[in-house]
């Protein structure tokens, strides 16, 4: 779709072949990107499940003419721009609370569970005092087209019923949200990963963060409303409805947001997920990825970190499948899982002089599968990558390390990511039970991405009405 409207916009006529079921997602997509009514021709059912022949049969029959016809007569009678959007400040529904929440239902701006009515009252009130520019865009929602403002992060966190001292943590989220690492605009794709949240810092329970018991479950407002947020904007903001972008086949729940164990990362001194990801230590700090699923790695016993490491590595490998696709081929080595191990799991390593890398390097060396199986992941069970070449062919080409290619024999063990500091690791949970959880992420299909919570007063409104002075 992007290469379409590029050309198009550079006076090429094309048009875009796009599968059964991805017309409003494709002309959604131009939309976004200044382009109504994209041309297209569409495949009768998916490729996928298609033989060759079979393939071949039905772009012949059904979609040759389409492409024809886009390529030669003008479309001016295509999916429209799907109508004219309120204004920043526009009254869009007035009445009752069920009245309202009625219409919010009906025009999908909430996922379906009651709202805050985000009225002009309560959104200045959320954001007076805090110093924010509201109509300050803080980057394009992609592929939606639309701007992100101060404004719209207000709006939806009224709707969540957050309060003001979380305005800072939205507002990173936002920044990695217009990221270009973090890439928004694959969030609706058809496996449906599901953004995680994770926050780290000195002000996190301050904010009122829950980081032990039930970590990852609902319950705790901060953690709660904060996640609800981030679906409400995707979908309110970003266009993420099944309607639009949003194309997974089954999605996953919202997560809550993850707050990691600041006082056992203290006191055993080591750094947190967004410091390894290259945040600055000691600061608060939002990371966010996208994530396929998860699974409880529960009762580790041991007490060294040899008894210990096998029990989590499995855990690595049972959570890992075809995201394999990503360490080679589809967002080259950009798999990077997430093992939440409690901080007393965590303790009991730094007992033993062991550093977050060292960790690393023995779930490195144990998180293995046999090469075969590796193999059947990047090209026998997936259309993803191109041509079917052996991780020896991808070390011989430089493309994987030699530990991929050890030996010639089949049944090799081979590690899930091609160096041990692709496996993250984050302390949260219950202090006095020794489990942990293990997350594949989706590869650069919403890649591992930080931004600064920065709780200090805006200079937004000074510089723009009367103090350019304060602004350097």
């Amino acid at each position: 779709m992007r290469a379409s409207v590029i050309a198009e916009n550079a006076g090429v006529p094309t048009v875009s072949i796009v599968c059964e079921g991805f017309q409003r997602q494709a002309l959604a997509t131009g939309r976004g990107l200044g382009l109504d009514d994209l041309p297209l021709a569409v495949l009768r059912g998916h490729v996928d499940t298609q033989s060759h022949d079979e393939m071949i049969a039905l772009f012949l029959e059904h979609t040759v003419e389409q492409i024809v016809r886009g390529l030669t007569e003008s479309n001016d009678d295509g999916d429209g721009a799907g109508g004219v959007e309120p204004t920043a400040l526009e009254t869009v529904a007035s009445g009752s609370l069920d009245e309202v929440h009625r219409v919010f239902l009906e025009r999908g701006w909430t996922d379906g569970s009651p709202i805050v009515p985000p009225t002009l009252d309560r959104v200045q009130a959320f954001l007076d005092g805090t110093g924010h520019d509201p109509f300050r865009v803080i980057g394009q929602a992609r592929p939606s087209g639309r701007d992100m403002t101060v404004w719209s992060v207000a709006i939806n966190a009224v709707m969540v019923g957050l309060e003001q001292r979380h305005l800072p943590v939205l507002l990173a989220m936002a920044d990695v949200l217009a990221d270009p690492t973090y890439g928004v605009e694959h969030s609706g794709n058809t496996t449906g990963a599901d953004a995680l949240v994770v926050v780290s810092g000195p002000s996190i329970a301050e904010l009122g963060f829950n980081s032990e018991g039930g970590a990852l479950r609902e319950g705790t407002h901060a953690n709660t409303a904060v996640a609800r947020w981030l679906r409400l904007y995707l979908r309110n903001v970003c266009g993420f409805t099944t309607a639009e972008h949003d194309k997974a086949t089954f999605g996953n729940s919202t997560r809550v947001v993850l707050a990691e164990h600041e006082p056992t990362l203290a006191a055993i001194g080591w750094p947190s997920l967004a410091a390894d990801l290259g945040a600055e230590r000691g600061v608060d700090t939002v990371a966010m990825a996208r994530m396929n699923n998860g699974l409880i790695i529960g009762s580790v016993f041991g007490s060294s970190p040899g008894e210990v490491l096998p029990y989590l590595a499995n855990g690595l490998v049972r959570a890992t499948g075809w995201e394999l696709t990503h360490v080679f081929g589809l967002g080259h080595r950009s798999y990077r899982p997430l093992l939440i191990v409690s901080p007393l799991i965590a303790r009991m390593f730094a007992r033993h002089g062991w550093s977050k890398a060292d960790v690393r390097q023995g779930l490195f060396e144990q998180a293995r599968i046999p090469a075969r199986t590796f193999e059947s992941f990047i090209g026998a069970w997936t259309n993803l990558t191109a041509g079917r070449r052996t991780l020896a062919d991808l070390v011989a080409k430089g493309i994987l390390p030699e530990v991929f290619a050890a030996s010639d024999d089949p049944d090799r063990l081979v590690p899930i990511v091609a160096a041990p500091e692709e496996l993250l690791i984050a302390v949260a949970g219950d202090p006095n039970r020794a489990n942990a959880f293990v997350l594949s992420n989706d590869g650069r299909h919403g890649d591992w991405t930080t931004a600064t919570i920065d709780r200090s007063v805006s200079l937004d409104l000074a510089c723009r009405i009367d103090r350019p002075d304060l602004c350097g």
